[in-house]
């Protein structure tokens, strides 16, 4: 017989009192860091399988951490793309510029000639180096850190400040918020502030490549947070089940803009795990090393073309600076985790391995540094004559009106005329058009 002390007070019998878990971070604003319990594959440790694998025979490249790039800043293992010093000057150089484009545009911010910046820095190899494995025309449907993507495909730096600014030059004519990026030319995506709706348009997009029998394939890229959203679940159910030749990149950079990546699942497995239950091939890379990420994903882009599958990879990665410029990281993470993180820095990382092999000198490195600085900032100033945020050098009035339709219906025809003679009333000497 049940002692009556054991009684469960809420429901007036024994049975045990149910608890609610909810996830903790390792550390708190002026607590000690302590990363102990990221554990960390030796480089070069893990396997390389064929790009026609099947994905229950590849698991633990989904709980390990593909690497490659040493403590000694050599490449090692099967995963070494073996690419030549050009290409990784290339990769660097368009590393170094993302860097100091962030820099220039977070500043711009601050001087309020934009409303919104978003960096990524320490995320700069997930995109760049990964963008650069794939074909020129693969499509590619960002999230909204993915500016390296754009950089290293040759997109002006003077349309991203006009779309940043929403000024007389946007392309975009003002209508997306700051940073979400698109352009035809380049195979980019229009990016979304709805987390993970991009993917699955980039199944979507993928299964027409393949209905048409087209070579190009689609990759998304989506961070850690977003993958608890539907909209991931039905990509990956969707991806498998019609084999779409699409790569689903998950960053996880282990911050949302306030909580951290156990409310996304992190603390019961990895992301890429979740490639397993849904039949895809899942791989989980050390995102702080562009050798890997470009590895991940070239290995990727050949499977599905292929068509061999989709792939899942997760790129384990840190957010070094806050979420967005409308963010303050020091009130939810400890200020010291930046230096602490385990996997360092990935424009470091590969200046040093360039350097490791005889290819590249600090004098160099400043020089480039230098020279991306010198560009952005001269490219901004020439951005700044279309105009900057509250300056009034915006797109005309009756823009607003155009691009839905391939011809305008009549109410809206209607609307626009009386907005028009509405602003004449308000101003009867006028007010600029631009």
């Amino acid at each position: 017989m049940a002692d009556p002390a054991d009684t469960n007070p809420n429901t007036g019998d024994n049975r045990p009192a149910l608890a609610l878990h909810v996830p903790e971070p390792r550390s708190r604003p002026g607590d000690p860091v302590n990363f102990a319990d990221v554990e960390i594959s030796e480089p070069g440790a893990q396997p390389r399988p064929d790009e026609s694998a099947k994905p229950e025979d590849m698991k633990d490249l989904a709980y390990s951490l593909i690497r490659v790039l040493g403590d000694d800043n050599k490449a090692h293992g099967p995963w070494d793309p073996k690419l030549d010093p050009e290409t990784l000057r290339t990769m660097l150089g368009h590393m170094a510029m993302v860097r100091a484009f962030d820099e220039r545009m977070f500043r711009g911010q601050r001087q309020g000639k934009t409303s919104f910046y978003m960096k990524c820095t320490g995320e700069e190899a997930t995109s760049v180096a990964a963008s650069m494995a794939l074909a020129s025309d693969d499509m590619v449907f960002p999230s909204y850190r993915q500016q390296g993507i754009l950089i290293a495909r040759g997109y002006p730096l003077i349309e991203m400040i006009n779309q940043i600014y929403s000024n007389k030059g946007d392309k975009l004519k003002g209508r997306q918020l700051p940073i979400m990026y698109s352009s035809r030319e380049h195979s980019f995506f229009s990016i979304s502030g709805n987390l993970a709706t991009q993917t699955p348009q980039a199944v979507g997009w993928a299964m027409a490549s393949a209905i048409k029998g087209d070579s190009r394939i689609a990759a998304t890229w989506v961070g850690e947070g977003s993958t608890a959203e539907g909209d991931f679940h039905s990509a990956c159910t969707f991806a498998t089940v019609y084999n779409a030749p699409v790569i689903l990149n998950i960053i996880n950079n282990q911050w949302a803009i306030s909580s951290f990546s156990g409310f996304a699942g992190a603390e019961r497995t990895t992301f890429a795990a979740r490639a397993l239950g849904y039949g895809l091939a899942g791989l989980r890379v050390d995102g702080n090393d562009a050798l890997a990420c470009f590895a991940a994903q070239q290995w990727a882009a050949n499977r599905a073309r292929a068509n061999q599958g989709p792939t899942l990879i997760e790129y384990f990665t840190y957010r070094a600076e806050g979420h967005s410029t409308s963010d303050d990281p020091s009130g939810y993470r400890s200020a010291q985790e930046r230096e602490e993180w385990p996997l360092g820095d990935p424009v470091m990382r590969l200046k040093n391995h360039l350097i490791a092999i005889g290819e590249w000198d600090e004098d160099r490195q400043q020089a480039m540094d230098l020279k991306c600085a010198e560009e952005v900032k001269a490219t901004t100033k020439e951005a700044e004559k279309n105009g900057i945020l509250g300056h009034g050098m915006h797109q005309p009035f009756n823009t607003m009106f155009e691009d839905v339709f391939e011809e305008l219906p009549w109410h809206l025809k209607e609307q626009a005329a009386q907005a028009t003679h509405e602003r004449e009333v308000k101003w009867p000497e006028g007010r600029p058009k631009s």
